[in-house]
């Protein structure tokens, strides 16, 4: 008789541990679990924000699903270095604060750049620099920027978009390698090292899945990791669509930077819902329709999903992977490559919501 009511107070006991098992697999929605969790094993999930973001109610989304932060502008070198004398610091430190109270670590973005320069930089007494005043300017705002933020961001992109889109050209003939040729990227890297030794360096570029471009990047990794610059890894941008990449093209992109023996970041994570252009453009008819359709959901969903698969398989490469902007309500596609077309490119709906495209991400 006891055996029997020990064999039915163990059927009872397995059929509630059973049952708890099912109720706790089918509620990941409530139990507090983010992109930082699921990937806990594999790399730190991050995002790219602004100080007003920290301040909103994005700040709690923010906390829940990342462990990484990217300043989205407020590090890079017009917003942080507005005239010779004078650095403004609010925003970057308010990024920085916030980082530390919470326990989330930062990449540093970025620290030499074509776009968001200050003009002042290349001239003095109206006319253009030299190449040697150019690089102790370069050399002065990476030492102060990277000192006053050393052993508290992880990571810099060092050196962002030096690589020409022309295919019959190598490197962007921007000032800065009109003025210093390519001894600039070299010494970029040098004086980032020398103001924070710990941090990891990164090269960091975007249309990485086109063969021409990728093979440009790579032999630029490559020839300063050669001469022993101190590059730690490439920053591939990601900015990708519903059209591409195609897996194969992913896959042999993340296997050619793999052979490097760096490692690989993907840096601005988002993909668009509408096919991929390089340019921007003026509006047209067919642009009307915004609406985030099944359609696109469906064909958005499926790249996100064979995006992670690889990033998951080459995870011994993969260090890192960030999201540009949080959510669906706010993201620099809503402008470009046409002004005023919203997009849906990211893993929360407008309303901070997970996104069928994030439960795929997060399945396996």
């Amino acid at each position: 008789m006891v055996n029997r009511f020990l064999s039915i107070a163990c059927f009872f006991l397995l059929l509630s541990c059973h049952t708890n098992k099912k109720v706790q697999g089918g509620s990941a929605v409530n139990s507090g679990k983010g992109l930082k969790d699921y990937y806990a094993a594999y790399f730190p999930v991050g995002v790219a924000v602004s100080p007003y973001a920290l301040r909103s109610a994005d700040a709690d989304l923010i906390r829940q699903q990342f462990n990484s932060l990217t300043p989205e502008n407020a590090m890079k070198m017009g917003p942080i270095h507005p005239q010779e004398e004078r650095y403004f610091w609010r925003d970057a430190d308010s990024i920085m604060a916030w980082a530390d109270r919470n326990g989330v670590r930062v990449r540093g973005h970025n620290l030499c750049w074509h776009n968001q320069v200050p003009n002042w930089l290349f001239t003095y007494n109206g006319n253009t620099v030299s190449k040697e005043m150019l690089l102790h300017r370069l050399k002065d705002h990476i030492s102060t920027v990277v000192g006053r933020y050393k052993g508290k961001i992880y990571a810099w992109d060092v050196v962002n978009e030096a690589i020409s889109d022309k295919p019959d050209e190598y490197l962007r003939p921007s000032p800065w390698y009109q003025i210093c040729g390519e001894e600039y990227i070299e010494k970029a890297f040098q004086y980032a090292h020398e103001a924070d030794p710990q941090a990891l360096l990164f090269y960091n570029d975007y249309n990485e899945i086109s063969p021409v471009k990728r093979d440009k990047i790579y032999r630029l990794v490559k020839s300063l990791k050669d001469k022993g610059v101190p590059i730690h890894g490439v920053g591939l941008q990601a900015h990708w669509a519903v059209n591409e990449p195609s897996r194969g093209q992913l896959d042999s992109t993340l296997r050619r930077f793999a052979d490097l023996g760096l490692k690989v970041q993907i840096t601005e994570l988002d993909i668009s819902v509408y096919p991929k252009e390089h340019t921007a453009r003026a509006r047209r008819a067919e642009d009307a329709d915004t609406s985030f359709t099944p359609q696109k959901e469906e064909q958005q969903l499926e790249v996100y999903k064979m995006a992670f698969e690889l990033f998951r398989k080459y995870r011994k490469t993969v260090s890192g992977v960030t999201f540009w902007n949080i959510s669906d309500r706010s993201s620099w596609l809503d402008n470009f490559p046409v002004r005023g077309r919203k997009d849906y490119p990211l893993l929360f709906d407008r309303n901070g919501k997970p996104k069928r495209a994030y439960w795929e991400v997060v399945k396996f």
